[in-house]
């Protein structure tokens, strides 16, 4: 059962709870035991999503709390929403742009191709979620009519092996340079700048490929970017921070980054600290904090405003 006495939320656990999971805990990675009810304060208009492990260690929902959270990966999870917490953005279906799909290898690509001739190329990992999930076209195309982003083509790439992929892997960085950008490119056309985005470990290869070849890709985005990770580790909860370190010594960084964190989950402090690493740096970038956790929710909020950041016409000159 759950208790919301404005921002102070007492969890009183159902039987057969033996531990609390949430975007806290990195869900089943460190979960809360509990011995009672439980009292979590949350920030102003958050969205917290939660469930609990029984004593075999299995996830199942709050049978008290019928609200679903907006979460693709966990049908068990269950949502508290707090006065005022955002809500999501909704977009038309249909796109003014073209979509097609192109082979790379043996990979199908989906290439967004906007109205006017695009001016940036964002190559996007996870991007079924992206296209899918996020519709990160139409919040693209809901910023263009009014010039507050510059024309940008989206390539949106789904990886085979995520895990391996995404952690600084130097197949995936000779795929992307050597066949996805001569492919689509000679498909569709060059543009004046390029881009990556991601989300969790898709944000930390953005970051990554970003830094090792800022003159390919001045813009990098990321969303909660799973900065506790090192190149052979398995583990992205508790690894070094990496990345950070080195783009705390690089001798060049990517022309502008786009960091987002929500307040909610155990990878907020690495992107407080890249964020440091940059204002210390001087480098161009926008760091924001979203009132949810490490999910969909927090990723679809932003990402309008993670959009303007790396294409706001203020910034091109448009």
């Amino acid at each position: 059962m759950i208790e919301v006495q404005g921002r102070r939320v007492v969890i009183r656990p159902p039987a057969g709870a033996r531990w609390l999971v949430s975007d806290l805990t990195g869900w089943k990675h460190d979960p809360l035991e509990l011995t009672g009810p439980l009292e979590v304060v949350l920030p102003r208009r958050a969205y917290f999503e939660y469930a609990f492990l029984d004593g075999a260690g299995q996830p199942f929902a709050d049978p008290d709390n019928p609200n679903r959270a907006e979460n693709p990966w966990h049908d068990y999870a269950r949502a508290v929403r707090l006065e005022g917490a955002p809500t999501l953005p909704g977009y038309p279906d249909v796109l003014r742009g073209r979509v097609e799909r192109i082979t790379v290898g043996s990979r199908r690509l989906v290439v967004y191709e906007p109205p006017r001739p695009p001016q940036v190329c964002l190559l996007v990992f996870d991007g079924t979620a992206y296209y899918r999930i996020g519709k990160m076209a139409q919040a693209l195309e809901q910023l263009s009519p009014d010039g507050l982003v510059v024309p940008a083509r989206l390539v949106f790439s789904e990886p085979r092996r995520r895990e391996r992929e995404y952690r600084f892997d130097a197949e995936t960085e000779r795929f992307v340079i050597d066949e996805i950008l001569p492919r689509v490119e000679g498909a569709f056309g060059a543009v004046e700048k390029r881009g990556l985005w991601g989300a969790s470990l898709g944000g930390l290869a953005a970051l990554w490929l970003a830094l090792e070849h800022p003159d390919v890709f001045p813009l990098a985005g990321a969303q909660s970017p799973a900065l506790k990770a090192v190149p052979g580790g398995d583990d992205a909860h508790a690894d070094p921070e990496w990345l950070t370190g080195r783009y705390q010594v690089a001798a060049r960084l990517p022309e502008n980054i786009a960091v987002q964190a929500g307040l909610l989950e155990w990878l907020l402090a690495p992107a407080r600290r890249l964020a440091a690493v940059l204002a210390d740096r001087g480098a161009l970038h926008a760091y924001r904090e979203f009132p949810s956790g490490h999910n969909w929710y927090t990723w679809r909020i932003g990402l309008a405003e993670g959009l303007l950041d790396l294409l706001g016409g203020d910034l091109w000159g448009a």
